[in-house]
Order: structure tokens, then sequence, then C-alpha cells
């Protein structure tokens, strides 16, 4: 047995990073393609840049809940597979898109499939042991900063051979993740641990309501909801940012984002597993929180290229929240309804993910353009300063109301 949890977690964690790669690597060229197709300048690319990132979040939302109420039922795998599967031919269709058109076609693909890491994270809380559980989430994470270790520095040096090369590594690396899968994969969720689909729970909203029957978890779920959001100051804007600001090319692009990526892996797959149980999980997400909003502001300011590499490294240690809050609220859901989690959670995070870089590219491409009331690329972070001060405030508040319970789920992690 220990033996096949061993080879499940590997997959999982190969997974997200295939996964990761396949995104880091289209991120550096994203902005250049956008302009060819849509013959617009960096400001305008971003704007299209958030609605692309809009399109994949609404089909996302619509379809997450159904993916993870249909994982409760079928098992992960068959899930897991069919979104790999998926993501693969969406990637090999974005290589031969002729207009901007057909990237809204593929990202509404994409996003329609796109449960991958909803079963993932759901497969891993099956497998893992209650006082193991942040800790993993934390190796999912390092799996996702390996991958963007990995994924934009591939995709700087690919964009050399033209815009559409790194979209074919990306499809190439996700179907060579679907066979991987297909002959290796073993079922997570056991019959005893299952539930009949039901779609009145797998509707997004539904699925967002089922949650009040866990009331710890509602303030937890709106704060990270406003940190989702936040977040998107750096995922929906840096390669615009960079360029801007920098005037960074896309190698240059990749390589910072690779850095970025080193230190996801470093904070979420080693200082996680050491400071998470030595501070606890209420201390870690405040230390956490500290960081971020530290680090955002100095990226709202910084006014030369070196001064973005030392940002990233205290900024990176606010990757301790995320792993700690999911740990305390996946410690309030039962063995069977974790796959719903997980799926009311990226159903939230797509919400997040509309809002986020339609907010963020806007702001962005605001203060960016000819017009603009005052030229400041960096809005985008301070906009993501306020969002996660009152995210931070939210959870203070959820925790102090909530302590022993909070208390009994430290003792488990």
């Amino acid at each position: 047995m220990s033996v096949k949890k061993s080879a499940a977690t590997s997959f999982v964690l190969i997974t997200v990073l295939i996964d990761s790669i396949g995104f880091g690597v289209i991120i550096p060229v994203l902005p250049r393609l956008i302009s060819e197709l849509a013959h617009v300048d960096t400001s305008g690319a971003a704007r299209y840049g958030g609605l692309l990132f809009a399109a994949y979040a609404v089909m996302q939302f619509l379809f997450s809940p159904v993916m993870g109420g249909l994982s409760d039922q079928y098992g992960r795998r068959p899930v897991l597979l069919a979104s790999l599967f998926g993501f693969g031919l969406d990637y090999l269709l974005l290589v031969f898109a002729p207009t901007i058109g057909w990237l809204f076609v593929g990202r509404v693909i994409a996003g329609v499939m796109g449960a991958s890491f909803t079963t993932a994270a759901a497969y891993m809380a099956d497998i893992s042991p209650p006082e193991k559980r942040a800790q993993n989430f934390g190796m999912i994470g390092a799996a996702f900063g390996l991958g963007f270790i990995i994924g934009p520095i591939i995709g700087g040096f690919v964009s050399d051979f033209g815009t559409r090369a790194p979209f074919m590594v990306a499809g190439g690396l996700t179907i060579l993740n679907w066979l991987y899968g297909y002959f290796v994969l073993p079922e997570s969720l056991s019959l005893e641990n299952r539930r009949k689909f039901d779609w009145k729970r797998a509707n997004p909203i539904g699925a967002l309501i089922n949650l009040k029957r866990f009331p710890m978890i509602i303030g937890l779920v709106a704060a990270i909801f406003l940190l989702y959001v936040s977040s998107f100051s750096t995922q929906g804007t840096w390669t615009y940012y960079t360029k801007e600001k920098f005037g960074w090319s896309e190698r240059e692009v990749g390589l910072s984002l690779t850095f970025v990526g080193v230190m996801i892996a470093l904070v979420q797959g080693f200082l996680t597993r050491i400071l998470i149980p030595k501070l606890g999980t209420r201390k870690a997400i405040y230390v956490g929180f500290t960081f971020s909003i530290l680090g955002s502001l100095a990226y709202c300011f910084a006014n030369e290229g070196w001064m973005v590499y030392a940002i990233m490294i205290p900024f990176s240690l606010g990757g301790l929240a995320g792993p700690a809050m999911q740990g305390i609220i996946s410690g309030q859901i039962p063995a069977n309804e974790q796959g719903e989690l997980q799926g009311s959670l990226t159903s939230l995070n797509s919400v997040a993910s509309i809002i986020g870089p339609l907010l963020m590219t806007s702001l962005f491409a605001r203060f960016t353009a000819k017009d603009a009331p005052i030229y400041f690329p960096g809005v985008p972070f301070l906009a993501s300063v306020i969002l996660t001060l009152l995210s931070l405030l939210l959870i203070v508040r959820t925790l102090n109301k909530h302590s022993t319970k909070v208390e009994r789920a430290e003792a488990k992690h």
C-alpha cells in the first residue's frame, strides 16, 4: 500500500509539474503573439490578455464543480486523464490559431477541461493522512514552482523559433503526461468514500453555497478569494509590466519567472515542511501575509530590473500562507467531499480569475496608456496590497472566532 501511495504521490506531483511547465512555456511569448494577431501595443495586449484569462476562468467556474463531483462518484483517475487529454489538444490547436478569436476558442476548451489541478489536489487529499495534508499541499505548490523554473526559460528560448513554438512544446508535454498517467495511475478514491453525483451540488453556485455547512470555512474561503484576486497583480501583468517598465525581452522574462519558480519551490517544497509544524498553521498564515504585503509594496516602486530579483526573495515567503490555510480547510471536510471541496475552491479561484486579470490588466493599461493621468506601471501591485490587507483582516477575525477548531487543526497538522 505504501508503495502504491508513493507512486500515486509521484504522479500527482509530476502532473502538476508538467501542467505548470506547459503554462510557463507560453507566458513569455503571449504578449508578442497577442500583439501580432490583434495589431496592438503592450497596453492593448495587456487588455486582451486579461480577457483571455477571463474566458478561461468563466469556463473553469462553470465546469470545475462538475468535474469535482464526477471525481467523487467515478474516481479521480478518469477525470484527471480526460482533463490532461483535453489540455493537450488545446495547446496543439493554438499552434495553428490564425486569429485572436482562435486564442479565445482555445482558452474556452482549456477552461472546460481544466480540472487537472482540482482533481490532483483531491487525489492528494485522498492519499494523505490528516497530519501530512498541509505539507503535501505544499509539495503540490513546490511542483508548480518547479514547473515555473523549467517552463518559462524553455519558453524564452523556444520563442526564438517563432511565437507558436512554445505552444507545440506545451502540447507535447501534456500528451506525454496523459500517456504516463494512463499506464501507471492507480485510483485513489475507495468505493466506500464515493458519493452519488448531484447536479444541485455540482453547479458552481450550489458548490459554493454548500460550504456554508462548515461555518469556519466561510471566512477563510472569503479571505482566499481576496488573496486569489490580489495574486493577479503578478500572474496577470508580470510579462507586460517587465516589458513596459524595464524593456525586457521574452528570454529575460523567462529567466525572471524561472527565478520565481526557484523561490516558490524552495519555500513550498522545503520551508513549508519545516516552518508550518514549528510555527503552527495560524502563525504561518500571518508570516506569509506579512511578506506578501511587503513584497508587493516593493514591486510597486522598483525602478531597476535587478531590484525585482532582490524583492522576489522575501516576497516568495508569502507562499507559507496558502498550504497552511488549505490544511485547516481540508481538515474540516469529510473524506467523501474532498473532491467537491477542491472543485469549489477552484470555482472560487475561477471567479477571482475573471475579476483579477480584468482588474489588474485594466489598471496596468490605464496607467501606461498615452493618455494616462499618471504613468504608473506598478499600480496593480498597489491594488494587491489593499486586497491582501483586507484578506488578512478577515482571516484574523475568522481564526479568532473559531480558535478552538483552529487549535484542533493545528494539533493534526
